[in-house]
């Protein structure tokens, strides 16, 4: 679940930003007898501390071995520092860094000057990285603003502080929580459920048509209970790969995205207030999983929203507010051409009774999907969209997304490894040539 407006391990953590501060050297080394040890005295000597070191064989430095090391620095300076010592090893090769410290300091000497332009900000390169979001959500979740409808029912707010919890304490690996909802809780999806299921047939796209049942069938959905984000989660991992985790509430967009690259979408697992069913301030598992999840099942949109995902890891934030945006208007609000007519696909319009229908009248201006221009396009967060894109087919979104990903200013590539669930960063030629 993804903050509408853009906003990022060794980890130290500065009050002021309100954030993690990372930082990970990634080089290459000559394989020679205490290439390793030589390195660790270099990180010593510059005063860090190591909370993570990976190493693999190298793909540019042949023979020899990729390392990455996650330090515990607290300043550019720190950073700085380190990164002059490992340059000053003689077998060291292609030197690194991926950071949320911000731009280094001008600094004097030709260290310096080779890492310039070299930094971005950090991103995970492991699907266990995503732990790191467990607790940095925006709003919502646990704290209600004063306009949602169960502000002021306590109730609600202990049984939304319970299921939170849950999500907070959850870790790569283990069993997706389960949650024991109240038959007041049942009976709001019911509601839900039963309108918005009579409606897709008319709206919704064919590929989100031929998943539902599929869901009906492996997953429990149906209007008398809320399905289990485990069992959701098995049948997705079948299916594409995609797999839910549970969240508290909005993550920002750089976070949300970056996760995707991992084929993993973040669920809520609590529900709107009972008082007024038809309407939710914030995504609910209403929203996801009506909404986003049957989506995941289907392999080319899979394919698409990865791909989003994948331009997200390491991109500026300039890149970040594109990549948002984009997501948005596809995966959020999209609509898609079937034939000679044009069916909706995202999960803001399939959750919704009002917006589901007025999106397919002639009232709203449509537009065919072109990311360059998609990703500049304003919009509303709490009205009814005035302008929606529509897509050839999902194939041809994500041929337009990866030509578009191509003029973003990133040094590096990245590769997703679904064996390892690992990030490989191509930030040399040799390392694209080998993909």
């Amino acid at each position: 679940m993804m903050q509408s407006n853009p906003a990022a391990s060794g980890t130290h953590y500065d009050a002021l930003t309100m954030r993690e501060q990372r930082t990970t050297l990634f080089f290459s080394v000559q394989d020679q007898i205490g290439a390793l040890d030589e390195c660790l005295h270099a990180l010593m000597a510059a005063s860090v501390s190591m909370t993570r070191i990976e190493s693999r064989p190298s793909k540019s430095a042949e023979p020899g071995y990729d390392f990455f090391v996650d330090i515990d620095a607290s300043t550019k300076e720190v950073v700085q520092r380190a990164i002059e010592e490992i340059k000053r090893i003689k077998i060291v090769r292609d030197v690194r860094f991926v950071s949320n410290l911000g731009a280094l300091p001008p600094a004097e000497g030709p260290a310096a000057q080779a890492m310039a332009g070299q930094q971005v900000p950090w991103f995970p390169r492991k699907i266990s990285d995503l732990d790191t979001f467990a607790e940095k959500v925006l709003e919502m979740g646990e704290e209600l603003s004063s306009d949602h409808p169960g502000a002021s029912d306590p109730v609600y707010r202990r049984r939304r502080l319970a299921i939170v919890q849950k999500a907070k304490e959850y870790r790569t690996g283990q069993p997706l929580p389960r949650i024991e909802y109240t038959e007041q809780e049942k009976a709001t999806w019911r509601q839900v459920y039963t309108r918005l299921r009579e409606m897709y047939p008319k709206y919704a796209c064919r590929e989100f048509l031929h998943v539902f049942p599929l869901l009906e069938q492996n997953c429990a959905y149906g209007p008398d209970d809320i399905p289990q984000i485990e069992d959701i989660s098995r049948f997705l991992k079948d299916c594409t790969g995609f797999t839910l985790r549970p969240v508290m509430g909005l993550l920002t967009p750089r976070d949300f995205l970056n996760s995707l690259a991992f084929r993993v979408f973040h669920s809520t697992q609590y529900i709107r207030h009972h008082s007024d069913p038809y309407y939710t301030p914030e995504p609910d598992c209403c929203h996801e999983l009506l909404g986003h999840v049957p989506l995941f099942a289907d392999p080319n949109f899979a394919e698409l929203a990865q791909e989003i995902g994948l331009a997200s890891l390491g991109a500026s934030d300039e890149d970040i507010e594109k990549l948002a945006t984009i997501f948005w208007f596809t995966a959020e609000f999209g609509l898609c051409r079937e034939d000679t007519s044009i069916r909706a696909y995202g999960a803001g319009l399939l959750s919704s009774f009002g917006e589901l229908e007025y999106a397919l009248t002639e009232a709203p201006e449509k537009r065919s999907f072109e990311p360059s221009k998609t990703a500049i396009q304003k919009y509303p967060i709490t009205q009814f969209q005035p302008v929606y894109f529509v897509a050839d087919s999902f194939r041809d979104a994500t041929s337009k997304l990866r030509e578009f990903n191509t003029t973003m200013k990133r040094p590096f590539q990245v590769r997703y490894n679904p064996y390892t669930q690992s990030v490989e960063v191509l930030n040399s030629k040799d390392k694209v040539q080998h993909f």
